[in-house]
């Protein structure tokens, strides 16, 4: 793809996910060294995204260890290989040297392997479907902070909580991201609203740091809110919000 320079502040999420050619980069590099906006712009994009990648692992299964170390006592371990002839004995003990720690690892590994594959037969079907789940969200995030026309606006709530909204006309979509966000409490949930006017609308519900897509359409929302609800939400705002931040337009 290519832009021109004019669009070069256009390109600071792009920049960060890694969806530069060669010479965009190296052009677009050229340009943070003299624009301080775009500086700063890239380097939220770039912790949003690894926000998002964190967000998206998931932690290996508990009962993993206790199902590797018992299978590594069932593997036999391998001989080490070492040279048919013994015309270079420095030669032949350093091979010696090298292929026990090398069959040992081989072991383990095999052990490991048959660990995750015992595992994953019992759980795979709900693990392919969270990561089916996960790399759906992370794509949907990564089409609007990609996004030619997306625009950025930052602000921060009033529990101190740093926030970020991308937003993407061309995708109609926009995205919610929250930094230092504190627990929402018991019984309660942190719901996210898109302002129409007079008129707020559900927006989807965020209860801890990371990034969501926004329900609804934001094409012709003002602003986006942010108050604290009872468990499970409310069609309207209960509460005073914590964050009302224009779009960016």
């Amino acid at each position: 793809m290519n832009h021109h320079t004019s669009d070069a502040h256009t390109l600071a999420a792009a920049y960060a996910l890694g969806a530069l050619e060669t010479g965009e980069r190296a052009d677009f590099e050229a340009h943070l060294e003299a624009c301080e906006a775009c500086r700063q712009e890239a380097a939220e994009f770039g912790a949003t995204a690894a926000r998002l990648a964190a967000a998206a692992s998931q932690p290996p299964p508990a009962a993993i260890k206790p199902q590797v170390m018992a299978a590594i006592d069932g593997v036999r371990q391998l001989s080490p290989r070492v040279p048919s002839t013994a015309s270079a004995p420095a030669v032949g003990g350093m091979l010696r040297s090298r292929a026990l720690p090398l069959a040992l690892a081989a072991s383990v590994a095999a052990a490991a392997l048959g660990g995750v594959a015992l595992w994953q037969a019992q759980n795979g079907e709900d693990a392919r479907q969270q990561a089916r789940q996960a790399q759906q969200r992370l794509d949907e995030v990564s089409s609007v902070l990609a996004a030619p026309d997306a625009r950025t606006v930052h602000g921060r709530a009033a529990n101190g909580a740093l926030t970020t909204v991308v937003a993407s006309d061309r995708q109609n979509k926009a995205v919610f991201t929250a930094g230092n966000l504190p627990a929402p409490g018991a019984g309660k949930t942190y719901q996210l609203w898109l302002a129409h006017g007079d008129t707020m609308r559900p927006a989807g519900f965020i209860d801890h740091d990371g990034t969501v897509v926004l329900s609804g359409n934001p094409a012709d929302a003002g602003a986006v809110g942010l108050t604290l609800e009872p468990a499970g939400g409310s069609p309207q705002p209960t509460t005073a919000p914590l964050l009302l931040m224009t779009l960016p337009t």
